[in-house]
């Protein structure tokens, strides 16, 4: 197989979570380190102008959100399984933890950290990421609601560890356990824990709950350039897809699509659809850099509709 490349930056909190997929699954990997704030002209080249990070590699095989990430990891090595209590929970988990927890999360932060955020970080979140302001000021007003928010939230996970067991959903960790755990490992890594544990109301369960988790380490690891994960690709050819053409809208292989994340950074990619399947989408592209690539996507917070209308929709 192939090397696998995880394109991310230190501070990426869902690129931590995929870290430790990694750890977990006991994969060795190279990493890419990404700037925080683009261009990045190296990644756009793998992933057609994908704007988000983390983004996977293998070989000409791109993937883009952790959602698909964590699929391509269940196929390259089943087991241990991130879904050791079957796929619907963790990933309802999953999905709703992080779309609920990043504003009040980045609010909080700011709180904290915001003077230290570099001017071109929050302008580039403001303009082609989040869609709103994120300085230390603008969030300030509602810094009260981010904390109950969170607070609240918090609760849920406890609740769930008192019924389950040490990890959410059982006795075994699951993909929910890494992305429930992320945004937390982002306050209590940038804002100091104690504080956050007071602020939140953290408690022993939510803490050992997340010793637990960072003790999974991130594995193996070396580093890769930018350059080389282009040589990489280019090197390659995408491998057969693993999903049949069994698009649920009925979008037939060989068409022009754009996928685009339906919450922020809603930047479109355009391929041709190779295959689909009710929880992926994989579309070709062809890079000059990197040759033709096949671009993975989760269903799940993405849409794919024909080129033609997202043109005329865009008009």
């Amino acid at each position: 197989m192939a090397d696998i490349i995880l394109h991310h930056y230190d501070l990426s909190p869902f690129s931590e979570k995929i870290r430790l997929a990694l750890g977990y699954k006991g994969l060795a990997w190279r990493s890419v380190k990404v700037d925080p704030v683009p261009p990045r002209p190296a990644l756009d080249a793998l992933t057609g102008g994908y704007r988000r990070v983390p983004v996977l590699q293998v070989g000409a095989d791109i993937y883009c959100d952790s959602q698909v990430i964590f699929r391509a990891l269940e196929r390259m090595k089943p087991t241990p399984s991130l879904y050791p209590t079957g796929e619907g929970i963790s990933k309802a988990l999953s999905l709703w933890w992080d779309r609920a927890t990043w504003k009040p999360a980045i609010g909080i932060l700011v709180h904290y950290i915001g003077e230290h955020l570099p001017e071109a970080f929050l302008q580039d979140r403001k303009d082609h990421y989040l869609g709103y302001d994120i300085s230390k000021s603008a969030m300030a007003p509602m810094l009260p609601a981010y904390v109950q928010q969170m607070t609240s939230l918090s609760q849920w996970l406890s609740s769930m560890l008192a019924e389950n067991g040490p990890f959410l959903t059982g006795d075994q960790l699951s993909a929910a356990d890494l992305s429930c755990y992320h945004s937390l490992w982002l306050l209590r890594a940038n804002c100091g824990a104690e504080a956050i544990d007071a602020q939140l109301g953290l408690g022993r369960d939510i803490t050992d709950w997340m010793a637990r988790i960072a003790a999974i380490g991130h594995g193996a690891v070396s580093d890769m350039t930018p350059e080389e994960a282009l040589a990489a690709a280019k090197a390659a050819q995408p491998e057969a897809p693993a999903i049949g053409d069994n698009d649920p809208s009925g979008i037939a292989a060989g068409t022009l699509v754009t996928v685009t994340p339906d919450d922020n950074a809603r930047v479109p990619v355009t391929g041709t659809l190779v295959a689909a399947d009710a929880q992926e989408v994989i579309v070709a592209i062809d890079s000059g850099a990197a040759g033709r690539l096949h671009v993975h996507f989760p269903r799940a917070g993405f849409e794919v509709i024909p080129a033609t209308i997202g043109a005329a929709s865009a008009a």
